[in-house]
């Protein structure tokens, strides 16, 4: 049997998009459907279109970059933006074609994780990505590094969102974070 790639990626059960320089260059039918908008809309267009703010995409972007140079691949669960501003929960995993240059060119999956996690509270930027570290079960000092803040900093943040989700220990912040509480 011969195997139509175009076809299989086009119908993948996954959003898929193939990357240069962070831009869109193709992407599937279940990517389109995820954010809410068309392919002919998204192709060509910078991933930032595709997150709550500009400033979380240089921060994730320049921190994917050694990992990717480092081993090719990343994976993270995020908050991202439906074309309509709807913030979701959505897992990206991506493999640089070029780990040299790791935003050169790479194809991008991303699976939508707003059934099983969605998005209650308003969180700034920094809260997403604290609260995206708190869920892969981070301390506040692996939070710290990984986000090059201070661990006192994190803690300010994790209190205020104890405080969002009217949590009163950091397994119960986890456990709202995840049913959407």
């Amino acid at each position: 049997m011969d195997v139509d790639y175009r076809v299989a990626f086009t119908l993948a059960p996954v959003g898929l998009c193939l990357s240069r320089n962070r831009v869109i260059v193709d992407c599937n039918e279940q990517l389109c459907e995820m954010f809410g908008s068309s392919r002919e809309l998204l192709i060509g267009q910078s991933f930032q279109v595709l997150y709550p703010s500009a400033d979380e995409y240089e921060r994730l972007g320049a921190r994917m970059a050694p990992i990717l140079n480092a081993k090719g691949h990343y994976s993270d669960d995020r908050i991202m933006k439906r074309a309509n501003g709807e913030v979701f929960w959505c897992h990206v995993t991506g493999r640089a074609l070029n780990r040299e240059a790791p935003h050169e060119s790479g194809i991008w999956a991303f699976e939508d994780l707003s059934s099983q996690r969605p998005v209650k509270a308003e969180l700034t930027a920094r809260e997403r990505e604290v609260a995206a570290r708190l869920l892969d079960g981070m301390t506040s000092k692996e939070i710290g590094r990984t986000l090059a803040i201070s661990h006192r900093t994190v803690e300010i943040y994790r209190a205020r969102l104890m405080r969002k989700y009217q949590a009163s220990t950091t397994a119960d912040l986890v456990h709202k974070l995840m049913a959407g509480n």
